[in-house]
């Protein structure tokens, strides 16, 4: 058997927090489920961070890394309506296939005002530096124009929610989206 470095180990760590954190949110969900997912004890989870909110912001700082790398590569070359057209492809895909990221992004937000009414701004520091690499990454491509970055954007929210909260492809509460089919596939 092959023994894991300590990155390879780590690495495994944050993919498993992802998938914990996503379903439970960062307050229900226990140290020792992540571990136990890895496959390793508590102790050496600490060992690798020091603590369940450096997890937390350790697998916060890959969803919106692997968001932003995912535009980038989808609007690689394009501008405008092509840029939208496949940032929007990718992202419906990427929502429908993996959909403990699309919660991962949820449960950020909801730890960040959670953590603020606490008095801790940590959380909310790395998710809103986050927020403005994803918006820096998206809006040249958008033609650097703000009401198209911040419609492609709030666009994106709405589908985060309506996915959320289980809405099918199908229900009616999708049919105020047709002028969003301009921020996903062509018409």
């Amino acid at each position: 058997m092959v023994r894991m470095s300590a990155e390879e180990r780590r690495e495994s760590v944050i993919r498993a927090a992802t998938t914990e954190f996503a379903r439970g949110g960062y307050y229900g969900t226990s140290t020792e489920a992540i571990a136990k997912r890895v496959g390793v004890s508590q102790p050496y989870l600490f060992r690798l961070f020091p603590g369940k909110k450096a997890i937390f912001l350790a697998a916060a700082e890959r969803c919106v890394e692997d968001t932003i790398r995912m535009f980038a590569e989808a609007s690689e070359g394009l501008e405008g309506d092509e840029a939208r057209y496949a940032m929007g492809d990718v992202y419906r895909k990427v929502v429908s296939e993996q959909p403990e990221r699309l919660m991962m992004q949820m449960q950020m937000y909801l730890a960040v005002a959670s953590a603020e009414q606490e008095g801790d701004h940590e959380f909310g520091e790395a998710v809103r530096s986050g927020w403005m690499r994803l918006w820096d990454t998206i809006h040249p491509p958008l033609g650097a124009d703000v009401d198209e970055t911040t419609t492609f954007l709030a666009y994106g929210m709405l589908i985060n929610c309506l996915v959320a909260m289980g809405f099918p492809p199908d229900h009616r509460a999708w049919a105020g989206m047709g002028p969003a089919r301009r921020y996903g596939k062509r018409p």
